[in-house]
């Protein structure tokens, strides 16, 4: 039998076996033990990888046509159907592959990194829930189905980021990065809503069928004030991605995610959570290339984060914070390439990123393990001597994020610019030379952590330097595997996925917007393109940046101290992360907090409590008090009693008789 005959089986066992490892790992933990727990989810995630290469052959190399079929209905509202369906086409192939490929590296890696940890069990259960999800959001055809995966997500990003819930900093930054993403969601949720209204349907094909004959259609949000109903509902999915994607200002959740265990780290920021948002404004093509003022507002947002957030990692001391930055500013590249209509463009520097991102992650993670949990560069240096294959695989990350000529970074980040340079949006002048910065940029808060870790004097403690050596195969092996792709996989995806027409069934693009095929007039192989690139600016501004930090921490290690100081108010900003996290704890946490004393003081104390509940109690109490001197005891009290009340009622019966 061909395996090809049923490939809806094939997609549900993607799913499901993640699924089955969580649930096993997680509900079975004790009886299966360690051992069991890491063996049942890195062999779930290990055959979703396996599967997925095989959806991907078969739509890719085969040219199969997209599936699109429903799995299961669990409601229907008349013509509204809520489904558990899969879309499977070029475009959720391509993450198919990626998020379990990278996520099963990191899983094996895990019983490396977390082997003494006593939550060993849980912690391999929420990865690889964690992969079930967004498996469940990328492979989703309808709105529904795309929320459950995103919320899903979300939810076990909790867990995972405060995994250490006894540290007070690791169960802070999971509820910031669940609350932040509340945010973001209200609007998704508002946009999503907004889909059920006007077209009376949840499934993708339909509402990207509808979509043009929508696209001069208004809503009333302020009375007297018409908006383009296109517009409305794409900036409210895009606020979603924001909060997913951490772009400014929904930004701040992410660097703290750091506080979760360095495996999760990496699987948040390389292959899950943040590249959802990237992935849901792709998938919404048809519908983001009617509104321009959508794709200018997405433009603006990326160009912000990519450049701002780059400033950031400048002055960052804790290793894994450094490329936290880092994946904020890319995915600020990656938007920017929405925003211009690049979308294969934004995938593709998704899917190096994913490499080369997971890599330097897993890399910062083994020397973490081998510094005792010491994640401050300034106490490392010279490591390259004692852990030669770290080194080497930090490296090839390092030169794949900083977009060296070659490498997979250099073909996905400079495509991006490219495309940026030829969009015909207002803002794009601006981006253009957002994302051109951000080139100088990166080379030297890359290379700034690749001296300061690797090379330089050696800056450890006795106790340190006395244990110090290469991490254990379980370690070095992902690290290896990665580094391939993260060096060699841009040189293979760059014509197909760019200009071959990869993604032509799953992306549209308006002709007035498609920078690619304007490219793609230029582009006559990897060779060309690379050499092109040596007359353009990015890469001298890499090299200038990887000179720089050479100079800076390697030749004249004091220099940095004299700039921060020549330079105090503007280090003092960067520090200060912009006042973003100050400012959200002063007047939404605080303020929050004290609405909340506000509305509990008056509210609960002395409403409730002192005017209903103690107030009548005070009242009957009263009202007894004076009732109750009437029981005297004495006949002549109640004799009178007895004759007023005969008076009164003798008063009624004269007065209605009269009347």
């Amino acid at each position: 039998m061909n395996i090809f005959d049923n490939m809806e089986a094939i997609y549900l066992a993607i799913v499901l076996a993640p699924l089955t490892g969580a649930i096993i790992a997680g509900l079975f933990g004790r009886i299966v033990g360690r051992n069991g727990a890491h063996w049942v989810t890195i062999a779930g995630v290990g055959i979703a990888s396996i599967l997925s290469l095989i959806a991907y052959k078969h739509h890719v190399f085969d040219g199969a046509a997209a599936y699109n079929g429903a799995v299961y209905t669990w409601l229907s509202v008349g013509n509204i159907h809520f489904e558990v369906g899969f879309l499977v086409d070029r475009l959720s192939v391509t993450m198919m592959v990626v998020v379990t490929f990278v996520s099963w590296m990191i899983h094996i890696y895990t019983i490396g990194y977390m082997h003494d940890d006593l939550g060993y069990q849980r912690f391999f259960s929420y990865m690889s829930l964690f992969t079930f999800f967004m498996l469940m959001l990328v492979m989703s055809n309808n709105f529904v189905q795309l929320f459950f995966g995103w919320e899903g997500v979300g939810l076990v990003s909790y867990l995972l980021i405060g995994f250490w819930f006894k540290r007070d900093k690791a169960v802070f930054a999971g509820l910031k990065a669940f609350l932040v993403n509340r945010v973001g969601d209200f609007g998704f949720l508002l946009g999503i809503a907004a889909i059920l209204m006007y077209f009376n349907t949840l499934d993708y094909a339909e509402v990207f069928q509808q979509a043009p004959a929508l696209s001069t259609a208004t809503i009333e949000i302020v009375a007297g004030h018409d908006w383009s109903l296109m517009s409305f509902i794409c900036i409210c999915l895009f606020i979603g991605a924001m909060g997913k994607s951490a772009q400014v200002p929904l930004h701040v959740w992410l660097p703290d995610s750091m506080e979760g265990p360095t495996p999760i780290s990496a699987l948040i920021h390389a292959a899950t959570m943040v590249t959802a948002g990237i992935f849901m404004v792709a998938r919404m093509s048809p519908m983001f290339e009617l509104s321009e003022t959508a794709l200018s507002f997405v433009m603006v947002i990326g160009a912000v984060t990519a450049i701002s957030m780059g400033l950031v990692g400048l002055v960052q001391n804790d290793i894994k914070r450094v490329i936290a930055y880092s994946t904020l500013s890319q995915l600020g590249y990656m938007t920017v390439a929405l925003g211009a209509s690049a979308y294969a463009a934004a995938m593709f520097h998704l899917v190096t990123h994913a490499f080369f991102k997971a890599l330097l992650f897993l890399c910062a993670g083994a020397v973490i393990i081998a510094m005792h949990h010491e994640q401050d560069m300034r106490k490392m240096g010279g490591l390259y001597r004692y852990m030669p294959i770290t080194w080497f695989t930090c490296l090839i990350g390092s030169l794949a994020l900083i977009g060296f000529p070659g490498t997979s970074g250099f073909f996905s980040k400079d495509a991006i610019i490219e495309a940026v340079y030829h969009s015909n949006l207002p803002v794009a002048g601006f981006a253009y030379y957002a994302v051109l910065a951000g080139v100088f940029i990166t080379a030297l808060y890359s290379f700034r952590l690749f001296f300061l870790t690797f090379h330089g004097k050696e800056r450890l403690n006795k106790h340190t330097w006395e244990h110090l050596h290469e991490a254990p195969k379980v370690i070095t092996v992902p690290l290896v595997i990665l580094a391939i792709p993260s060096l060699l996989a841009g040189i293979f995806l760059i014509g197909p996925m760019l200009f071959d027409g990869y993604f032509m069934q799953a992306i549209h693009v308006a002709s007035t917007h498609d920078v690619l095929a304007e490219m793609g007039k230029d582009y006559h192989g990897v060779f060309s393109f690379t050499l092109h690139a040596f007359k353009s600016a990015p890469v001298y501004l890499t090299l200038a940046g990887v000179v720089t930090a050479w100079v800076l921490y390697i030749k004249f290690p004091y220099m940095p101290a004299i700039l921060e100081k020549r330079f105090s108010l503007l280090h003092k900003i960067l520090i200060n992360k912009y006042g973003f996290d100050d400012f959200y704890q002063v007047v939404f946490a605080r303020g929050s907090r004290e609405i909340g004393r506000f509305l509990w003081r008056f509210g609960d104390v002395r409403l409730i409590d002192g005017f209903f509940v103690n107030g009548t109690a005070l009242t009957i109490r009263w009202f007894s008090s004076v009732v109750r001197t009437i029981q005297s005891g004495y006949l002549y009290d109640y004799a009178f009693a007895m004759i007023l009340g005969l008076l009164f009622l003798l008063g009624i019966f004269v007065h209605g008789i009269l009347n």
